[in-house]
């Protein structure tokens, strides 16, 4: 019951991310087109001063709409770098509103005087491109000044030491704020978030040595994530609070904007920028995940309900989830408005490729489709595939899982199991015999021994009775009459300790009836007699020679001639 809960919870948890993901995608892939269609229907370009953008112009003539926002950011940063204080204002020149910048120092103001005209610096003229649709550019106008006014007013304001004074303070105020904060999240972060995400978790076994640790990576992975983010907000924050720095951040993150937003390549008549890429690989990933639950709640729910075996519900599993990642892409790629008649290039390339260099993968990718579809072996299958024996536990589009009998995860290429010989203890007939040599002595009553080796086999709880167990004279060896026990079983991975559980039943049965389990003997036969050796004469008389003189206690030299020509001087002492 515990069990099934928590599948549930998890299944919950799945489909709530499932959810959200396929939410959060739409909506992007809802808006970007929105977005691309309006910014290329108008060319327009920011009018920012200390990285804050007051309004957008477009363009004018024979100047772009980038050329008319960098000269009036020009002319705006020089003019809130100056000392004297500056008043915008606007004139009638050629039957269209002007902006202009006029200089006014503290004297001027004092005196309520007003500057002269020739202090005016021309800043832009507005058109009729410029003003929205029902408005004159003279309406434009006005409120263009009354924002280039105020933001000129802030700018030089922000740059008094009293202002600076007061941001450092600000800056280190939540500097230290979001230390404290970032230490807290670590104590409260268990125990409120973490009781939270345990819902949806199992209960960890306390006697499993090595627990699942997905619990603790999600958990450090949200904490990581919101600790990264309340980092980032509070640089941009402290950015935001002096003018050089925010115009800086706002210049790395126009970068940045551009970098992802800027066509790297084209396919077909469309081309395509980061952010695309982006967009089009996390709607990949959605259609994996959910073709990935589709196939478990598949499994799980229908399938498993159904009564059908294991090894066939992994079989239709994979090829549900290969077919829904299949379709679901060349529609997405249909969608994304991507004509697949253009990929016959990449076709081309990724076929050579996988002629080349990714053979092997396609290969064992190509075994595991024959593998699903002929089913030489299944999910809890028996097997024995080279020096390997285990459980097979997984069959993937790349590789098989196989679990020995030492519980150690076996992870075999699709390509062997065709290529080589498999032994496949469950294939068609589930029934494996089981063999046990045992050898008696021949003083032995051979009915009595059989009705001991048939009594051991009957007994056991994996043996069956129908095959019934059977009893062989294998025949006469040298020390031991030899006889053979056949035993059949359903459970093919219990062979080892079947096998081992009938031989200390064989052993007490023997025991009970006192035969004997012979050692091996073996007759050695020594017969007495002399050894002729034939000797050369030379050899014969030194060794005659030396005999004599160890008799008479006496220091020799011996003189042999070999061949001739070569004389061997020997000394030796004898000793008594």
């Amino acid at each position: 019951m515990i069990k099934n809960n928590n599948r549930n919870k998890l299944w919950l948890f799945q489909a709530a991310c499932i959810a959200g993901i396929i939410l959060l995608l739409s909506c992007i892939f809802m808006s970007c087109p929105a977005l691309a269609q309006v910014s290329s229907k108008f060319d327009l370009a920011p009018v920012i001063l200390d990285g804050r953008q007051i309004f957008q112009v477009s363009s004018s003539g024979q100047f772009t709409a980038k050329e008319r926002a960098n000269l009036i950011n020009s002319q705006l940063r020089d003019a809130v770098s100056s000392p004297e204080s500056v008043q915008v204002k606007v004139e009638e020149r050629n039957q269209l509103p002007t902006i202009l910048l006029v200089s006014v120092s503290n004297k001027d103001l004092k005196a309520n005087s007003s500057p002269p005209d020739t202090s005016a610096r021309y800043l832009l003229t507005v058109t009729q491109l410029d003003a929205p649709a029902g408005s004159s550019p003279q309406e434009q106008a006005g409120t263009w000044a009354a924002q280039i006014q105020q933001a000129v007013n802030e700018s030089q304001q922000q740059r008094s030491s009293k202002y600076i004074r007061d941001a450092v303070v600000n800056a280190i105020a939540v500097l230290m704020g979001a230390i404290a904060f970032h230490i807290a999240l670590g104590w409260f972060w268990p125990r409120t978030i973490g009781r939270g995400l345990r819902m949806f978790f199992p209960e960890p076994n306390p006697s499993d040595p090595n627990p699942p640790r997905s619990f603790d990576l999600l958990l450090n992975l949200t904490l990581a994530s919101t600790r990264l983010g309340l980092w980032v907000a509070t640089l941009l924050y402290i950015a935001n609070l002096f003018p050089v720095t925010r115009g800086w951040s706002y210049q790395i993150a126009n970068i940045l904007i551009a970098s992802f937003i800027s066509k790297i390549f084209t396919v077909g008549e469309k081309a395509y920028s980061v952010t695309d890429l982006l967009i089009l690989g996390g709607f990949l990933w959605g259609l994996i995940v959910v073709a990935q639950t589709a196939t478990t709640v598949l499994r799980s729910r229908i399938l498993e309900v159904a009564g059908i075996n294991r090894g066939a519900q992994e079989a239709i599993a994979i090829i549900t989830k290969y077919s829904l990642i299949a379709v679901g892409t060349i529609v997405l790629l249909q969608i994304w408005g991507l004509d697949l008649s253009s990929l016959t290039i990449l076709a081309s390339v990724l076929g050579v490729g996988i002629g080349f260099g990714l053979q092997d993968i396609a290969k064992n990718f190509g075994s595991g489709l024959v593998i699903i579809l002929e089913r030489p072996i299944q999910i809890g299958d028996f097997v024995e595939v080279g020096e390997y024996k285990g459980i097979v536990e997984r069959i993937g589009g790349r590789s098989t899982v196989i679990r020995t009998l030492d519980r150690v995860s076996i992870i075999v290429p699709n390509s062997r199991f065709l290529e080589t010989e498999l032994i496949n203890w469950n294939h068609d007939n589930p029934l494996s015999g089981v063999r046990l040599q045992i050898g008696v002595a021949y003083n032995s009553d051979v009915n009595t021994v059989q009705s001991a080796l048939l009594e051991a086999g009957t007994g056991h709880p994996d043996v069956l009775l129908v095959p019934p167990p059977q009893v062989l004279f294998k025949g006469f060896g040298d020390s031991a009459l030899n006889f053979e026990l056949r035993v059949w079983t359903a459970q093919p991975s219990k062979q080892f300790k079947i096998q081992s559980d009938l031989y200390y039943r064989i052993e007490a049965n023997l025991r009970q009836h006192k035969i004997e389990i012979p050692f091996p003997q073996r007759d050695l036969n020594i017969r007495t007699g002399n050894l002729q050796v034939e000797i050369s004469s030379q050899l014969e008389a030194m060794l005659l020679q030396l005999l004599k003189n160890q008799a008479n206690g006496q220091e020799i030299e011996l003189d042999v001639a070999e061949n001739g020509s070569e004389n061997t001087q020997i000394s030796q002492d004898i000793q008594d």
